[in-house]
């Protein structure tokens, strides 16, 4: 007889299960006569799977992964994709994320975590998983639905993404290979395939549809996941999402849940964003993504119409990196991106993900909006690893210009001339230029959008300022053009820039 013990999750798994299937029993005692009448016509999903499951089982592998610790009550917890401080998806990520542990033993000890993986080259033996299912570890074996194993290989990892590529010896056992499918032509609503290890259970099918696209769910900068409700549980991690044609359209990485198990809300990186960063990963053991050097955030409404722009759209540049390969001011501060590469950007989050696409060293285009009129500019790409191990400083230098210290008060703020003492108060880095301000009128406008005492305004719709002075000028030249809202660029007291726009009324 044999003995099966499951952890608490699995049992809330199974339990929800068998509730489930109770639940779908008590449907059916329904006359067909009657439930036929009283549902809409719909079209019905695909009637079997089992020929399309056959021929994919064998490529669908389970990554195990072991790693010697030390210390009493150690355990490798796995680590999840970097989310924000206070993120909504934190604790079901926490859950998911932290695969089956090893058994607390005394000194040093020996660990383990299951995942799931496929493979997508036969003759060079290259299997794909997520980042976080062997973060760590030291030894990675790969078990096959025939019960064959064999030793992997680490080539490459991008955390960024949450990829790893590994290597079996392809000599050692015949492969079956899965082909990747184009994630851009599925829609919502089209049948979806999962193939897996959920809690240890390899070569477990589910089906269910494509429930949403683009989701943005905070775990990095690239997010662009394919929501599913097909089933997906602990140890599907790294396992593959088919279309109905047997492609791999996306790559299971989450699930949220509040229990541990699958409530019918997963995600998977796209194939569209997984087989370039594959690629990257094979040849170099790295990636090698494109980079612009700038700092952005998004155009709201007001900022649009402060820019004269007909909608929000687009990338607004906040900062330059200094030693970037836009330094040169062919990309400046208070641009709108709007087209990279021939390709629209329609937001904030299109354009770090069009960038990081483009090989590096590739000469593009980008129309930007500059002073309420498009303009395209040539530019060539960096390397975004080089550029992170750079140090950001995309200040001005000190200007030599002296004046007699003034204030005033302008749209709901008072503002001085940036003088040493003033410099030395709010402790104000040196490279900082502009108008500081000083007060914050109570329920100003100002005070809605942020703007604190020791900010310091450098431009008013994308023209410098130096005086208290230069800023009224601005303000009553805007009002002139009926304009409404006055666009700021604004430094923090170490020089990080940010736009905010202010109401003239």
């Amino acid at each position: 007889m044999v003995s099966t013990t499951f952890t608490s999750a699995t049992r809330k798994a199974l339990i929800g299960a068998a509730a489930g299937a109770i639940g779908a029993a008590s449907v059916w005692t329904m006359p067909p006569a009657a439930y036929a009448q009283a549902q809409p016509p719909v079209a019905h999903g695909p009637a079997s799977v089992a020929d399309l499951a056959e021929g994919l089982l064998d490529a669908v592998v389970n990554v195990s992964t072991s790693q010697n610790v030390g210390g009493s009550g150690s355990q490798r917890s796995v680590p999840p994709p970097g989310l924000p401080e206070g993120s909504p998806f934190q604790e079901f990520f926490d859950e998911f994320f932290n695969e089956r542990q090893g058994e607390n033993a005394p000194g040093g000890q020996r660990v383990q975590s299951l995942g799931s993986g496929f493979v997508i080259d036969a003759e060079e033996g290259i299997i794909v998983t997520n980042n976080h299912v062997i973060a760590d570890a030291d030894e990675i074996e790969v078990n096959f639905a025939d019960g064959g194993k064999l030793k992997a290989e680490l080539v490459g990892t991008d955390p960024k993404t949450d990829l790893a590529v590994l290597k079996v010896d392809p000599s050692l056992r015949e492969l079956t290979a899965v082909e990747f499918g184009d994630s851009t032509a599925i829609r919502i609503g089209d049948w979806v395939m999962a193939i897996g290890n959920p809690f240890g259970l390899g070569g477990s099918v589910s089906i269910g549809i494509v429930s949403a696209r683009g989701r943005d769910i905070n775990s990095g900068p690239y997010d662009d996941f394919i929501q599913t409700d097909a089933a997906i549980n602990r140890g599907n991690s790294g396992g593959p999402l088919f279309d109905m044609n047997g492609k791999v359209i996306g790559i299971n990485t989450a699930i949220i849940s509040p229990s541990g198990g699958s409530i019918g809300i997963g995600f998977s990186i796209p194939s569209q964003l997984a087989t370039n960063v594959i690629a990257q990963l094979r040849e170099f053991g790295e990636t090698r993504r494109g980079w612009l050097g700038v700092r952005i955030q998004p155009v709201t409404d007001d900022i649009a119409e402060s820019l004269g722009m007909d909608s929000a759209r687009g990338a607004l540049v906040a900062g330059v990196i200094k030693g970037g390969p836009v330094d040169d001011g062919s990309i400046q501060p208070g641009d709108v991106i709007i087209r990279f590469d021939g390709k629209d950007v329609g937001s904030v989050r299109d354009l770090p993900r069009v960038v990081a696409e483009s090989p590096v060293g590739k000469e593009v285009d980008v129309v930007v909006v500059r002073k309420g009129e498009e303009q395209t500019v040539p530019v060539t790409l960096g390397r975004l690893e080089d550029g992170e191990r750079m140090t950001e400083d995309g200040s001005t230098e000190p200007t030599e210009e002296e004046a007699p210290v003034a204030s005033a008060s302008v749209l709901g703020m008072t503002v001085a001339e940036l003088d040493e003492e003033v410099r030395a108060t709010f402790e104000i880095s040196e490279d900082v230029n502009g108008v500081v301000v000083t007060e914050v009128q109570e329920g100003s406008y100002a005070e809605e959008k942020g703007v604190m005492p020791g900010d310091v305004i450098t431009e008013i719709a994308q023209e410098s300022v130096s005086t208290p002075k230069d800023l009224i000028d601005r303000v009553d030249a805007l009002k002139d053009q009926g304009r409404r809202n006055a666009l700021l660029m604004i430094a923090s007291k170490n020089g990080e820039l940010r736009f905010v726009t202010v109401r003239m009324d």
